[in-house]
């Protein structure tokens, strides 16, 4: 995953650490276990196709690696990381199983460089991707139950009283939600996220070089910005603005 000598025990230690605050805060809000439980699945949705993607875009350039491996399928099984799930889960951000690819493979009609980049963003546009489908789906189901959802920040506030309504509206909404969080999280610049492959035939050769030989540096600059929450806090805006701004869009389009 980190790609160099780390000592999974602290990684252990600060999941740990994680998972009893939000165990705590779910013991002092009300619902809160419940929409823990609706998330999975926009959980499984989104690692799956995330991680689907990248295996379909190194096997469309020539590399057979995913398909031997079993990474071409839609099944969940195949893509979910168990640490990466759980900080979804309790983080709001995460990952899937890392999908092996060999550049060598890659057809000669484009440059190993530029054959990663395609296979790196093809996981948080498949993401982004499935926000907009959703987003189309929760409209249509707004208009055939007739119900009004009046949405503040990331909280939703729905008004229908039929209670599978309101479940089925939450976990398009958390569907919605996970997808844009999982796809701008993995555009990240850094070290070991999609975004560092996505910018690096953009950079000069100097920094390409200098990247390259201080590699190590940037995966740890990314455990210290996501540890401290300091990650988090750059990027939640972002996605809630993301968030805000498609549900808005596809309200306005529908009429609703």
């Amino acid at each position: 995953m980190f790609g160099f000598n780390f000592d999974k025990r602290f990684l252990y230690i600060i999941i740990a650490i994680l998972a009893l605050r939000r165990i705590a805060a779910y013991s002092t809000q009300e619902g809160a276990l419940l929409g823990l439980l609706l998330t999975i699945p926009g959980l499984l949705i989104a690692i799956s196709f995330h991680e689907f993607a990248h295996a379909y875009a190194a096997d469309k350039l020539g590399d057979d690696t995913p398909r031997r491996q079993g990474r071409l399928t839609l099944n969940p099984i195949a893509h979910l990381d168990p640490v990466g799930c759980f900080l979804l889960l309790f983080a709001g951000f995460g990952w899937g199983k890392p999908v092996m690819v060999n550049p060598n493979n890659y057809t000669r009609k484009t440059t190993m460089e530029k054959g990663d980049a395609l296979v790196s963003i093809a996981g948080p546009l498949m993401n982004f991707f499935l926000a907009i489908i959703f987003t189309i789906i929760l409209c249509v189901t707004l208009i055939y139950t007739n119900t009004e959802i009046n949405i503040i920040g990331s909280a939703m506030y729905i008004s229908s009283s039929a209670e599978m309504t309101q479940i089925i509206i939450e976990t398009i909404f958390y569907i919605i939600s996970i997808n844009i969080g999982l796809g701008v999280f993995n555009l990240l610049p850094l070290p070991p996220l999609d975004g560092s492959k996505v910018i690096r035939p953009l950079l000069p050769y100097n920094v390409k070089t200098w990247f390259a030989k201080n590699e190590m540096v940037f995966y740890i600059i990314f455990l210290v910005l996501w540890m401290t929450g300091i990650a988090g806090s750059i990027i939640s805006p972002i996605i809630s603005g993301l968030n805000a701004g498609l549900l808005n869009l596809g309200f306005s389009i529908f009429g609703i």
